[in-house]
């Protein structure tokens, strides 16, 4: 059986620098770029903490660059009123 789809072995929540979560089985190694952040716990209660912690599926770059172009917006709608 696959370990990511064994549901009776103890998972791993992981996050990488952009915020992004990850389901990891425990038997596998924990890869580059990524740490973990729940666990060893039944996938289950994995899942519910991914469920309530990861709302913002948008990778944390695009999230900054998103609010520097509303920033830069506002900005120039802020000069444009003066």
């Amino acid at each position: 059986m696959n370990p990511f789809d064994d549901e009776h072995k103890p998972f791993f929540v992981l996050i990488n620098d952009e915020g992004q979560h990850s389901l990891w089985p425990d038997s596998v190694k924990i890869p580059s770029g990524w740490h973990s952040i729940f666990g060893p716990a039944e996938r289950r209660l994995c899942l519910d903490y991914i469920k309530e912690h990861w709302i913002d599926m948008r990778p944390k770059s695009l999230i900054r660059a998103m609010n520097d172009e509303t920033d830069k917006k506002n900005g120039d709608n802020h000069h444009a009123c003066n």
